[in-house]
């Protein structure tokens, strides 16, 4: 894959972002006209808005050749990057909050070592050093505690799991999809502690990072479903270390 004819595709999963969309779009165009040296596509996964959200990224993809929509008619995080991801033709495939939360200037050093073969993942991380993160106590505390419950269940290498700036090699991100249950918000989780089980190489970027104060997320019960998410995936990883043993014996 020469450097210069890479394609990365940029998908922004929205749900009733009316407000910020166009804005946000704008700006990510202009960033990668003027400062990424790669071929570049933007999708708008819009799942299930209600809003005029679909009615705007429309009007995006009509007006940039470089800017496609991809409707569902379901809600999901998950859901939106997993049929967004499984569809496209691009070299890397990344993704992004819609509020631009993580400063752009941090994508190109996240996509750089997968296109050169350093890497087979890359994540934004708020929680490595070198990082600057503003955003409210409580959901830097809820942050930490949740990564720190995940060394406890995995000693994972990653520091950061739900920082919405990630990208992978398409063609390891294809054969993930089709082991990740999870259409959510533990979707990102899920699919980092495969890679890492199956020796993927994850670089961490530091970014700085602001709260959206907008945010569509609700704490409580995407940190229950993060949690319920852990113990299945816990008890998957040691029922597959179990049959390799015993596979191993016979």
């Amino acid at each position: 894959m020469p450097d210069k004819d890479a394609l990365v595709e940029i998908v922004i999963p929205v749900y009733n972002e009316e407000a910020i969309l166009e804005k946000s779009v704008t700006t990510l165009r202009d960033y990668l006209s003027q400062h990424f040296p790669y071929r570049w596509r933007i999708t708008i996964a819009n799942n299930a808005s209600k809003d005029r959200t679909l009615e705007i990224a429309r009007h995006l993809e009509a007006t940039y050749p470089d800017v496609h929509v991809c409707h569902l008619d379901q809600k999901g995080r998950g859901r939106a990057l997993r049929t967004a991801w499984s569809q496209s033709d691009a070299d890397v495939v990344s993704y992004m909050d819609v509020d631009l939360s993580t400063n752009l200037q941090s994508f190109l050093p996240l996509v750089a070592p997968i296109i050169t073969g350093h890497s087979d993942m890359a994540i934004g991380s708020r929680l490595a050093k070198g990082a600057r993160v503003t955003r409210q106590w409580k959901r830097e505390i809820i942050s930490r505690i949740y990564n720190l419950i995940l060394k406890l269940f995995f000693w994972n290498n990653f520091t950061d799991a739900q920082c919405g700036f990630k990208a992978g090699r398409t063609t390891i991100v294809k054969n993930l999809l089709n082991q990740i249950e999870n259409q959510e918000w533990f979707f990102d989780s899920e699919m980092l502690l495969l890679a890492e089980e199956k020796g993927m190489r994850i670089y961490e970027v530091p970014v700085d990072w602001i709260e959206d104060l907008d945010t569509r997320v609700n704490i409580s019960k995407t940190a229950t479903e993060d949690l319920k998410g852990c113990v299945r995936v816990w008890k998957q990883r040691r029922e597959r270390r179990m049959h390799e043993k015993k596979f191993a014996k016979v």
